[in-house]
């Protein structure tokens, strides 16, 4: 008996929509695991994560469903101010954590990715940042000269 090859058809649009919806899932999957992360962790394991941290349990769980990306726009609110992050993580963690939790926990994030695009955040923050105190005491420190 000859091998003869069978060739499957194809369906390009059926194929894109199922990709499309494999990708979704996805998506979906990452975005319910991050919500949850802290879902691993015991009770005694989140009391003490959220007080080697400083903060209240309830302030915790609700960082922890931002999701990774939370605090992004204070990385880029402080290369606006032409600060190098990884400067502030280096020489101040502590404020920089501190930068992080209020930039996750902040309401005006739509007008400061605003105001990030057009250039103008270095010029408006103090109108809508709420680290824009820290902020300034950061800068504060940093053009005092040091004493000896």
């Amino acid at each position: 008996m000859p091998n003869r090859e069978v060739s499957q058809p194809t369906y390009p649009v059926v194929e894109l929509v199922l990709n499309s919806i494999a990708n979704w899932v996805t998506r979906y999957r990452d975005a319910v695991g991050h919500s949850n992360e802290l879902g691993q962790c015991s009770p005694d394991e989140v009391r003490q994560i959220a007080k080697d941290l400083g903060v209240p349990t309830s302030e915790l769980h609700a960082i922890a469903s931002k999701g990774p990306h939370a605090a992004d726009l204070v990385q880029k609110m402080l290369i606006a101010l032409r600060v190098d992050p990884k400067a502030v993580e280096k020489s101040n963690p502590l404020v920089m954590r501190d930068l992080q939790r209020l930039c996750i926990t902040c309401g005006g994030k739509q007008h400061c990715a605003q105001e990030l695009a057009r250039g103008t955040a270095a010029e408006h923050y103090h109108e809508f940042c709420p680290n824009a105190l820290t902020l300034d005491a950061l800068f504060k420190q940093q053009n005092q000269p040091a004493k000896h």
